[in-house]
C-alpha cells in the first residue's frame, strides 16, 4: 500500500504538501497539486478514514437519533438531513430508540464514544436526565421537534397547527368536535397539540365533553381502540374528530367505517403530519403537512455551522406548515 512519504517522493515534493493536498488546505501551487493529483490516480491511493480524523480531528459522521427509524416521519427526517450531509462528504449513523426515552441517553453515549461531529436528537420526551446528559457532550447538537433552552432547535408550530385545524372544523359547521391526543410527556405532539385543540374550542365557546378527549399510542390501532371509547362513552356524538397523528386518524376512520357510519356525512376525520398514506385511504384523509424534509435539511445546515466553527448559542428555526383539505371533510 502506497504511503504519503512515496506519494511525496514521485511528485517531488514534500509531505506536507501532498497533506495539504489531500485536505484542501492551505497553499499549493498550481504545478505541485498537479503533479501531486496525477501520482494519486495512477496509484489508485485513498487515504486511510482514522488516520484523516486524526489530522483534521473530524470523523466526517453525524450522529442521528431517531423515536421510531419505520416511520415516514422518520424517513423524510433523513432523506432531508442527507440531503445536505451528502454534499459536504458528511456519512449518517442513525440510532433507533423505538419510543424508549432511555435509550436517549444510551445512544448519545455511544455516538460520543463513537467520535461523531455532531449529534441530530429527534426526540420524544425531554426530561432533567436527558438535558443533563446533552449539554455534558460538548459537541455540535441540535434537537429536531422538541425545544431545549440553550440549544440550536428546529420546531414544528403544533400548538397553532392543531389551533387553525379545530378553526377549519369550526368554520365547516362542526361544534361537536372530539380529540384523540398521546402522552403528555411528549411536549410537542402530546401538550401542545392538545392545547391548540382546547384553546380554540374555548375562543369559539364551544363545549368539550370530557369523554370527547381520549389519550392512546402512537399506532393505528390505539387510533381505533380510542374512536370507539369515544362512540361508546358519549351521550352527545361527536360530528368531527381531531388526531394528532394520521395513524390515529386512520384506526379512529377504519372503525368508524366499520360500524357503518358515513365519513363526512355522520363524523369528519382530521389527522396531522401529511403521510403519504393520508392521500390513498378511503376517504382520503385532511391533515396538516410539516414538511418535514425541509426540517431536515435545516437542522443538518444548523449543525454544519456549528462544525464549522459556529457558535453554539441558542437557536429557533419553525418549519412552516399547511393544511391539505381532503374528503375525510
Amino acid at each position: 500500500m502506497i504511503t504519503i512519504k512515496e506519494i511525496a517522493e514521485r511528485a517531488n515534493v514534500s509531505r506536507t504538501t501532498v497533506s495539504r493536498v489531500l485536505n484542501n488546505s492551505g497553499y499549493v501551487s498550481e504545478e505541485a497539486k498537479k503533479r501531486v493529483q496525477k501520482v494519486i490516480e495512477e496509484t489508485g491511493y485513498i487515504p486511510s478514514e482514522n488516520a484523516k480524523a486524526l489530522r483534521t480531528k473530524k470523523t466526517k459522521v453525524i450522529g442521528v437519533i431517531l423515536p421510531k427509524i419505520s416511520t415516514e416521519t422518520s424517513s423524510r427526517l433523513v432523506t432531508g438531513l442527507d440531503e445536505i450531509f451528502a454534499k459536504e462528504g458528511y456519512q449518517i449513523l442513525l440510532t433507533n430508540t423505538n419510543l424508549v426515552s432511555e435509550k436517549e441517553i444510551e445512544y448519545l453515549k455511544l455516538l460520543k464514544s463513537r467520535h461523531v461531529d455532531g449529534i441530530i436528537l429527534s426526540a420524544t420526551n425531554i426530561n432533567r436526565p436527558l438535558i443533563e446528559e446533552i449539554f455534558k457532550l460538548k459537541i455540535p447538537f441540535v434537537t429536531v421537534g422538541q425545544y431545549i433552552s440553550g440549544l440550536a432547535n428546529v420546531l414544528f408550530d403544533d400548538y397553532q397547527a392543531s389551533k387553525d385545524m379545530v378553526n377549519f372544523l369550526i368554520k365547516k359547521g362542526h361544534k361537536n368536535i372530539a380529540f384523540i391526543g398521546v402522552n403528555e410527556k411528549d411536549r410537542a405532539v402530546g401538550y401542545l397539540r392538545k392545547l391548540g385543540y382546547l384553546d380554540a374550542m374555548k375562543e369559539n365557546h364551544l363545549p368539550c365533553d370530557k369523554s370527547w378527549i381520549q389519550i392512546g399510542k402512537f399506532n393505528v390501532d390505539s387510533g381505533y381502540q380510542r374512536m370507539k371509547e369515544i362512540l361508546d362513552s358519549s351521550k352527545q356524538k361527536p360530528t368531527a374528530v381531531l388526531a394528532v397523528t394520521d395513524r390515529l386518524a386512520i384506526g379512529a376512520l377504519q372503525y368508524i367505517k366499520e360500524i357503518g357510519l358515513s365519513i363526512p356525512n355522520d363524523i369528519a376525520v382530521v389527522g396531522m403530519g401529511g403521510s403519504e398514506l393520508s392521500r390513498f385511504i378511503s376517504p382520503a384523509l385532511t391533515t396538516i403537512d410539516f414538511s418535514i424534509e425541509d426540517a431536515g435539511r435545516e437542522a443538518a445546515t444548523l449543525l454544519l455551522e456549528q462544525i464549522n466553527g459556529g457558535n453554539y448559542h441558542e437557536t429557533i428555526r419553525t418549519i412552516r406548515y399547511r393544511l391539505l383539505e381532503r374528503s375525510s371533510i
